[in-house]
């Protein structure tokens, strides 16, 4: 059995949560969508708190900040990429590419950092500083996340 095909097998037999009233929205379109990305590379600016051990929190990356630091604490993590361009873990520039070409509405003024390498508290994100980091995000008309995993 293949890789691919086991993992697919595992996935199956996953509980799944169901949703009685499930919310359904229709879409802007990507041409008038305002994106914002949403990390987990730990990434924040020099003036902004470090990623500490096991930290549920995010961070807001201003759109202009371009010198940021990679807060992953792991001596494993391969920071390779990100040293050799910062779009890897985080591509604002081809975002801004596809506004000026129309693809996409609009870059959004900020985005959102967390620290992915998490041991055991998955459960805080998921119910506390991730709805959080989505309220603000919306409040700042954010209509699509484009969430780099790391």
């Amino acid at each position: 059995m293949s890789g691919d095909v086991a993992m697919r097998a595992l996935g199956d037999n996953f509980p799944t949560p169901t949703f009685e009233d499930p919310a359904w929205v229709t879409p802007t379109p990507l041409a008038q969508a305002k994106v914002a990305i949403v990390t987990s590379a730990a990434l924040h600016t020099t003036d902004d708190d470090r990623f500490s051990q096991g930290d549920t929190s995010y961070r807001f990356v201003p759109r202009e900040a371009r010198d940021l630091v990679l807060g992953h604490w792991s001596p494993n993590f391969d920071r390779t990429g990100f040293t050799l361009d910062l779009n890897v873990v985080y591509p604002i520039d081809r975002l801004e590419e596809l506004a000026e070409q129309g693809v996409i509405g609009s870059v959004a003024d900020r985005h959102v950092s967390f620290a992915g390498n998490q041991p055991d508290d998955v459960a805080t994100i998921r119910m506390d500083s991730g709805p959080a980091a989505a309220a603000a995000l919306k409040a700042d008309g954010v209509d699509v996340v484009l969430l780099t995993p790391v």
